[in-house]
């Protein structure tokens, strides 16, 4: 399923924190979205799982406007992990991912899992590397086990597109890289077809590892998209980050690696061209 952000523009409390944003993930890629802090990356995920409505413009999914949807068929179609995703009450492990198999519950049955649903959670929870912790209390858990629960939430609510938002937080290094290759490879059950991820990441070698495009967003603008070779420059770096970058390449892969260093007060910085 491919996602379509077509002009989108995101007020609140009167401030236009995004503006005008053209943005693209065909269907089983993953793409990245990156910038400072405050940039809106945040924002403009929240509209893509439906937190927030645009002031202007439309996001679509295979065509279709996404906020057209009713709710339980656009969570069917879109799973979220949001930066701060912390139940209220003390449910356990097991319930928190059961969570995510309730879009596809109807009427009577609602709330009450089925034997499909119990093994789409296990199975879930089994890929996320959580199965151990389903009888424990979700609020008893350290940073890193509550992501991948919620994670585990979002693959057993077998989305078609999934959006993350800061995915490696509270993580150690070997469980970034177990996450962001879990969610890279991971297939529907039901189809086996690679879900649609749009990733927010702060992190830029992470995000030059698994995306395959990068959209760089400051002040809630574009202002770069591309493979993240080809984006990931050290003028770019500069500008937009203001730190200064050494590209390098991993020892046994080639690929982009970036060391990073304090931009000196008085450097002049380049304005990077716009990559499209």
């Amino acid at each position: 399923m491919q996602l379509d952000i077509e002009s989108v523009s995101v007020d609140i409390n009167g401030a236009r924190l995004v503006r005008d944003i053209d943005l693209t993930v065909p269907a089983g890629r993953v793409v990245g979205l990156v910038g400072p802090n405050g940039s809106g990356k945040s924002t403009l995920l929240r509209c893509v799982y439906r937190a927030l409505r645009p002031a202007a413009g439309t996001v679509r999914l295979d065509g279709e406007d996404l906020h057209a949807l009713d709710a339980r068929a656009g969570a069917r179609r879109v799973a979220a992990l949001p930066q701060e995703s912390t139940p209220e009450f003390d449910f356990t492990v097991a319930e928190v991912v059961g969570m995510g198999r309730l879009p596809h519950q109807r009427g009577s049955a609602l709330g009450r899992p089925s034997a499909k649903d119990t093994e789409v959670c296990r199975d879930a929870l089994d890929r996320a590397g959580a199965g151990h912790l389903a009888d424990r209390a979700f609020l008893t858990l350290s940073g890193g086990e509550r992501q991948r629960v919620l994670i585990a939430r979002a693959f057993a609510q077998q989305p078609r597109v999934l959006v993350l938002d800061e995915p490696t937080n509270h993580l150690d290094i070997a469980h970034q890289l177990e996450m962001l290759t879990l969610v890279r490879e991971w297939r529907r059950p039901d189809t086996g077809h690679p879900v649609t991820v749009l990733t927010a990441l702060h992190d830029l070698n992470l995000a030059a590892q698994y995306c395959d495009r990068l959209y760089v967003i400051r002040r809630g603008c574009i202002v770069a998209s591309g493979p993240p070779d080809e984006v990931l420059t050290s003028d770019l770096l500069a500008d937009v980050f203001g730190v200064r970058a050494h590209r390098v390449r991993h020892p046994e892969t080639g690929a982009l690696r970036l060391l990073f260093d304090r931009l000196p007060a008085d450097a002049a910085v380049p304005v990077p061209a716009r990559h499209e």
